[in-house]
């Protein structure tokens, strides 16, 4: 079976809150599995990705889980934040939402807390 998936956030705190709990908790119930697991952020909830910002440590340690944080260029440029604000785990996509077709389409599981 696999196990790849993506995690999508794109409102306020409590969301990434729930996601970040639900990602520790994938990767604490499958310690034997190989499989790749993605956050993707768009919409408002990019103003929660600063480098200084209270989620930054959190995103650090399930970065160093092996979770992959990626951040959409749309979102950053409609709230004017610049990719030096952006925590350093952080990635950018082109668009948020084609991300999450392009994972989809190879097969990823869609977990929107």
């Amino acid at each position: 079976m696999r196990y790849d998936v993506v995690f999508h956030v794109d409102e306020d705190a409590a969301h990434l809150d729930a996601a970040l709990t639900n990602i520790r908790n994938y990767y604490d119930a499958l310690p034997q599995e190989r499989f790749t697991a993605v956050l993707l952020v768009n919409g408002p909830a990019i103003k929660l990705m600063g480098a200084d910002g209270e989620h930054a440590k959190a995103l650090a340690e399930v970065a160093a889980l092996g979770l992959t944080v990626r951040v959409c260029r749309n979102a950053l440029r409609h709230f004017s934040l610049a990719p030096e604000w952006l925590c350093p785990v952080c990635e950018i996509v082109p668009a948020g939402v084609v991300e999450l077709v392009a994972r989809q389409a190879e097969g990823y599981a869609y977990i929107k807390p």
